[in-house]
């Protein structure tokens, strides 16, 4: 019985050792998501074209070779009183990834847009522009 007990007794070592050693990711090793909000206003009305980032690549790579995969292109009226606000984009690295780009396109006027970056509720950036703007935390 002796000699059965101990081959037991290591393998039942080695095995614990290998769980604690090889542990299955917990959701505590998942990124911690940053809900981002795009909002854009104008001094006066305009039909605008607006290009945010909806989505975050795995990596930059991704992003830069296929950028209008993560940046779709939506034209929309803002006038004062009436801005246009995305919908709410999860990002885990906003630092890097998060933002909003907005112009006259083809559209005589001057607008004088103004664009504000929202990330866990708070205004991070905001930026004006006469004919277009962007909003980043990132230097392009």
């Amino acid at each position: 019985m002796k000699a059965f007990g101990r081959p037991v007794l290591g393998a039942t070592l080695a095995m614990l050792a290998m769980a604690t050693t090889f542990a299955a990711p917990s959701r505590a090793d998942d990124p911690v998501m940053h809900p981002v909000t795009y909002v854009i206003t104008s001094a006066s009305p305009i039909y605008a074209d607006i290009y945010y980032l909806d989505q975050q690549p795995e990596k930059f790579s991704d992003y830069s070779h296929n950028t209008y995969q993560y940046t779709p292109h939506v034209n929309a009226d803002i006038a004062p009183g009436h801005p246009w606000v995305s919908p709410t984009v999860m990002l885990s690295d906003p630092n890097d990834y998060a933002m909003v780009a907005v112009g006259t396109g083809t559209e005589p006027g001057i607008p004088q847009f103004h664009c504000a970056l929202v990330v866990d509720g708070k205004v991070v950036v905001s930026n004006d522009g006469a004919k277009g703007v962007i909003c980043s935390l990132r230097s392009w």
